[in-house]
């Protein structure tokens, strides 16, 4: 029985991690499906991508616990079936765009962001190759 639910999630720690959830929410599009932590301490959330079965999850920076991280130091590849409507949208939030969008050689449509914690995402219409065999 194949499961429905994303079997790989991008985890991320960030400085501001309640900032960082809007940016995610209104420049890219992500929803918020839950959150925990109180104030401006995020102790776990997870924002879906309305596209498909993946999302990240994160939540406040936590120097010395076993599975801390720099903030800014992650990097994402995110599909969306219209990336230059998703471009638009981004650059009318003025984010920082790394790599306009264009088609790759591999002929996919993609543009890069960094986001204001330093993390760098690639947004495209490349779905993967099938698995050999």
């Amino acid at each position: 029985m194949t499961n429905s639910n994303p079997t790989v999630w991008l985890t991320l720690q960030a400085s501001d991690a309640p900032a960082l959830i809007d940016y995610y929410v209104d420049t890219f599009g992500f929803v918020v499906a839950a959150r925990y932590g109180e104030g401006n301490t995020v102790d776990h959330a997870q924002l879906n991508w309305p596209e498909g079965r993946g999302g990240i999850m994160l939540g406040s920076h936590r120097p010395g616990n076993t599975w801390s991280r720099q903030p800014g130091t992650a990097g994402g590849y995110v599909v969306t079936t219209d990336p230059d409507a998703l471009y638009e949208r981004v650059t009318q939030r003025k984010a920082d765009i790394v790599r306009p969008l264009a088609k790759t050689d591999y002929g996919a449509r993609e543009f890069a962001v960094r986001d204001p914690e330093g993390n760098l995402w690639s947004f495209g219409d490349y779905t993967g190759e099938l698995a050999a065999g």
